[in-house]
Formats: C-alpha cells, structure tokens, sequence
C-alpha cells in the first residue's frame, strides 16, 4: 500500500506560488510541505549532541532546513521526500507558496497554538521563511542529500541508519492515512533504523488527540514484539502536542 503524494506542479521550469484557499484552522487541506527550522527538531526530538553524531534519516522531510544545518556540524543526514523528484526551480516556488498557505493556516487557528518557542505569530514566520530559504540553496548545493521517496516503500537497507526522525505527517494526517498506511510506515522506518525511530507528534492537524489510531497501530507493533513508548519533549506548539513516539529498533 502506498501513501498518496501531493499532487506537484509541473516540474520542469518556474512555476507560480499555488493558489491559496480560505484558510481553515481544522484542515489544512493538501498534505503541507513544511519548512521546519534545526531548533525546531532539536526541540521536539529531544535531539543530544550524540544523536547528531549518528547516521540520521529526516522521512518525509518536506522544506525542512535540519538536514543542512545539521550537516554544517558535521552531522551524516539524509531527507526523504517525494517532492525532490521536481526541478529545483519548480520546488522553489512551490515551497515558498507553502510557506504562506502554512502561516496562513496557522493564523487561522492562533488561539489553539502555545507561542513560547517562537514569540508571536510574525516570529513562527520568519523562522519557517529563514529555514525554506536554508532548504531551497542547500538541495541544489548538495542534491546527494536528498532522496526522492515515500513511504511504505523506501530504498534503503535493514538497519541503515542509526536514528529516524518522522515530522507532521503520521498521526497528522489521520484524516486520509488510515491504520493500515500507518502500520506499513512505522514497520517501513522501524526496518532500515538500527536504534530509535522518533514521530512527532501525535495529535491530528487540528490538535486533537488520536486515542483509537494510535492504540490500535501501537497494540499491532506489540503484537509483533515490536517495543515502543511515548515520551514528553520540552516543545509545544499544537496545545498538548508535546508527546512522541519511540520505537525501539536495538
């Protein structure tokens, strides 16, 4: 069974920001390619300077600017999405089209969010802005970074890395992934890690909490003697998505 992807703009040459629908802070619509800054993942994975010294997998990884940042110190990281399969151009203009849509959706729902991290509404902004400005130089500068794929079905080897991330996607998305895609996925990251998978958060797009996916996917990962738990992180930005997953691969 494969995740559907977003539908992409034509990938060869410029393409103009996509159009913006009315935002609705309960949906966000088409899956969102986000561009999380490096603070951001440290923060809600509870990332140590160890785990930046390990082989790391960002899947899917969306615009995310952790992959250069943490590469800059050294870090050995790879980013998996479908969306790098576009020309650089065309994937320029597509991200700076979602970040607007993601502001937009955000400002949508301002009251459902804790503004700590970031300050205010303007400072979420500009630190997705800065980090889609990162993700945009760094994947026509270091292409080999970035793999085209989507999950369940990933081109790696058992164990290839040490430390998988998953950002904003499983659980999420809970309104089209069912069950079943998000058994295949956790089975899929749990395959190729050789220590810990991380997925953050579990809360759907519209922060509500998951009770029956989440237990019904967790329960089949037990059945499977597959070893899992749910561990608080200091970061909280959907009002009470501070939880993640970890799977245990070792």
């Amino acid at each position: 069974m494969s995740i559907p992807a977003a539908n992409f703009p034509d990938r060869e040459g410029e393409v103009e920001s996509p159009v913006t629908p009315a935002p609705d802070a309960d949906n966000v619509g088409e899956y969102l390619i986000s561009s999380r800054s490096f603070a951001e993942y440290k923060a809600m994975f509870m990332l140590t300077d160890s785990d930046l010294r390990s082989r790391l997998l960002d899947c899917p990884a969306g615009a995310s600017s952790f992959t250069a940042q943490a590469s800059t110190l050294g870090s050995p990281v790879t980013a998996v999405d479908p969306v790098y399969a576009m020309a650089p151009p065309a994937l320029r203009g597509m991200v700076k089209g979602e970040s607007g849509r993601g502001s937009a959706h955000t400002a949508a729902g301002v009251d459902r969010y804790r503004w700590d991290f970031y300050g205010d509404l303007q400072g979420h902004r500009e630190m997705r802005e800065r980090a889609a400005d990162i993700f945009a130089r760094d994947i026509e500068d270091h292409p080999e970074r970035y793999v085209a794929a989507a999950l369940p079905d990933l081109p790696f080897a058992d164990g290839q890395f040490d430390l998988v991330l998953s950002s904003h996607f499983l659980f999420t998305y809970a309104d089209r992934l069912d069950e079943d895609v998000h058994h295949a996925a956790l089975l899929e990251l749990h395959r190729i890690c050789r220590h810990q998978v991380r997925v953050f958060p579990l809360l759907d797009q519209a922060g509500r909490a998951l009770p029956h996916m989440t237990g019904a996917v967790l329960g089949r990962l037990t059945r499977q003697g597959i070893a899992w738990r749910i561990v608080q992180v200091p970061y909280e930005f959907q009002r009470g998505g501070n939880e993640m997953l970890v799977i245990s691969a070792d």
